[in-house]
Parts: C-alpha cells; sequence; structure tokens
C-alpha cells in the first residue's frame, strides 16, 4: 500500500499548520503544542515539526491564538520614566523571566501628562486594549489610581518597588525602611556629624520610607538631621540641589542620598562644581546597587536592593494571578544590605 504526501505548498509563508504536520508526519495537535508557550512535547516532535516549520516558512499566528484561547501572553509593564538606572536592569530581567513562561513585556511610559483623570484613564485605555494578561507598575507616581482602574476590570496587578492602599493589588518591595537605618549606620559608625539627606519625589513611598528609616535610626544615637533637600529623583535637580546644600556657610561632611542615579549627580556636583573631596570632605552613601555604582569613577557605597529576589517574586506572584483567575494579594518585602565602597571612609 503507497501512502499519499499532500505536496507542499510553493508560497512560502502561506503554509497553515496542517501543511506543517502532514510534512513532519504529525498530528496538528502536535504542531499546536510545539508552538504554544509551555505546552508538552517530546523532544524528537518538537525537532520533526521545527524542520517542517522551517522549509515551509511557516510563521505560527499569534494573534489568532489570542482570539481562540482569549489570552494574548503579554504583560503590560508601566513605569515613569527610564533615567534610573536601576530600571533598566529591573524590565530587563523581568522580560526574561516572563518569557521563559512564554509571556512578553510591552512597555507603558507613565509621564506627567498622565497624572489627571483624563490622561490616566487614557493611559488605562492604551493599555487594555492590547488585552493584556497581567500588568506591573515600576513606581511610578499614581501606582494607587491606576491599579485600582486596572483592577476594577479585572487584569492582576502587581505593584513593583512602590508601596500603595491598594487592597486588591499584590506588592512587591525591598525594605527601604531598614535601607534608611542601614545608611544612617554607615554614615554614624564613621563619624560623620553634620548628616544631611536628599530626598526623591516628595510624594514616592520608596522615598519616604528611606527617609523613615534614616531619621529613626539618627534619633536612636540622639542625632539630629543637618540638612534636607528634594532632589525628586532628577539628575539635574540633585546636582542643583547639591549646590544649594554648600553655598551655605555650614556644610554638611555627610550626605544619604535616596537613590544611586541622584548620588551620580550629587557627586558630580562636590567633585566637579564645587571642588570638593569624596569622602575626605563629603561622605556620600546612595540606594539601589545599580550596576555603575561600581564603576571606578564612582565607586559609590550604598543600599543594595536585591533586584533579583524582587524580580522574582513579581512574575511569581503574576502567573499566580493569571492562572488561579482569583489569588489572595500578597505583600513581598525582600531585603537590603549596605555595599560598603570608596565614596565612605574606612572604619
Amino acid at each position: 500500500m503507497t501512502e499519499s504526501v499532500k505536496p507542499a505548498p510553493t508560497g512560502l509563508g502561506q503554509s497553515t499548520l496542517a501543511d506543517v504536520a502532514a510534512l513532519a508526519g504529525v498530528s496538528t495537535s502536535a504542531v499546536s503544542r510545539t508552538f504554544t508557550p509551555g505546552a508538552s512535547v517530546a523532544k524528537k516532535t518538537r525537532a520533526r515539526v521545527l524542520e517542517a516549520a522551517k522549509k515551509l516558512g511557516y510563521r505560527p499566528n499569534a494573534i489568532a491564538r489570542t482570539l481562540s484561547t482569549r489570552k494574548s501572553r503579554i504583560i503590560g509593564v508601566v513605569v515613569s520614566y527610564l533615567h534610573n538606572q536601576f530600571y533598566p536592569a529591573v524590565i530587563e530581567r523581568l522580560s526574561q523571566l516572563l518569557q521563559a513562561h512564554g509571556y512578553h513585556v510591552l512597555l507603558f511610559i507613565s509621564s506627567d501628562s498622565n497624572s489627571s483623570d483624563d490622561g490616566m484613564d487614557s493611559l488605562v485605555l492604551d493599555i487594555l486594549q492590547y488585552q493584556v494578561d497581567g500588568i506591573v507598575l515600576a513606581s511610578t507616581v499614581m501606582s494607587s489610581r491606576l491599579a485600582a482602574h486596572c483592577q476594577s476590570v479585572g487584569i492582576p496587578v502587581v505593584l513593583f518597588n512602590r508601596v500603595a492602599p491598594v487592597e486588591e493589588a499584590s506588592m512587591v518591595t525591598s525594605d527601604n525602611i531598614e535601607g534608611g537605618r542601614l545608611a544612617a549606620q554607615v554614615l554614624l559608625e564613621r563619624g560623620a556629624r553634620r548628616i544631611g539627606f536628599i530626598s526623591g519625589l516628595e510624594d514616592s513611598s520608596t522615598s519616604q520610607d528611606r527617609e523613615k528609616g534614616f531619621m529613626e535610626e539618627l534619633a536612636r544615637h540622639r542625632k539630629t538631621l543637618f540638612a534636607r533637600i528634594s532632589g525628586e529623583y532628577d539628575f539635574g535637580v540633585a546636582r542643583a540641589a547639591t549646590r544649594e546644600l554648600f553655598s551655605q556657610k555650614k556644610r554638611p561632611d555627610a550626605l544619604f542620598v535616596a537613590n544611586d542615579h541622584m548620588a551620580f549627580a550629587v557627586m558630580d556636583a562636590l567633585r566637579i562644581d564645587l571642588g570638593l573631596n569624596v569622602p575626605q570632605d563629603v561622605q556620600v552613601v546612595g540606594f539601589d546597587d545599580v550596576p555603575q555604582a561600581a564603576w571606578g569613577g564612582y565607586q559609590l557605597t550604598t543600599i543594595e536592593q536585591d533586584s533579583e529576589l524582587m524580580t522574582r517574586a513579581t512574575v511569581a506572584i503574576l502567573l499566580e494571578h493569571i492562572e488561579s483567575g482569583a489569588a489572595t494579594p500578597r505583600r513581598v518585602v525582600t531585603p537590603v544590605r549596605a555595599v560598603i565602597r570608596a565614596t565612605t571612609l574606612p572604619l
């Protein structure tokens, strides 16, 4: 008995799932599983299907699969800005971890113009039109309101590196209060007497918690804050704020800066604009431990946020919510540690 084999279509890119199945000698369901993220398929079967697909120029249609499964396998990630070196690294790791589970990231930037009710409604509609399966809000200024909007339409939300009073949303953050305490301990142990603090945005929970821990530790040692000024989590603003602080007759001899991005600006102002030495004239402690903090030009003493732990927890919670349909909101707080480099004096 002679088997008949359906001839392959001549037009590359026009072949169907059934064409691939015929050429590979497998069922259409095996082909479907091969191109379905996370689906189980035998290694030899996968190899035959991929080889057949290559020969035929077959390209699976993700849009069609979305229509049939009602799952886009897209995760929306919303950030306010990417200037801070912490967030590009986090987004890269989130993307890698989600891709390993068959999901892809769609990035949205929440600008200042989105802060109004109309702006937020527009952003929510923009996100929803892509039928995202879940959302990560990465330290956006309006996280609380945006999370509430998304939760109301049944999309799982995880707040990343931000605490907000949204009962239905899960949150992943580092121990910012403890980080503030550690920063104070590092400076006090190294003999700092006139200690200043350069805050981030005043309505940011991360900056508020870091300042809270910092002030509590100073008070525990019966020390008062010498100076305080806002850097707004902005490089230019932080550099100008440093010049303003040091325009006074009495100057700080140490600064805790609410993140590394601003700390680099502070160091540039101290060294370049003011001609001071770090740490001999002024000790500096940052927060985040971004890769650039270890660069030779900065060698910044800082408080490390464990971005690996934070991103893994975020992905785990998000997938749990998506797969269960109704998971209990969770709050995860990851530990921090002081990383001592050259911007503080030796003990």
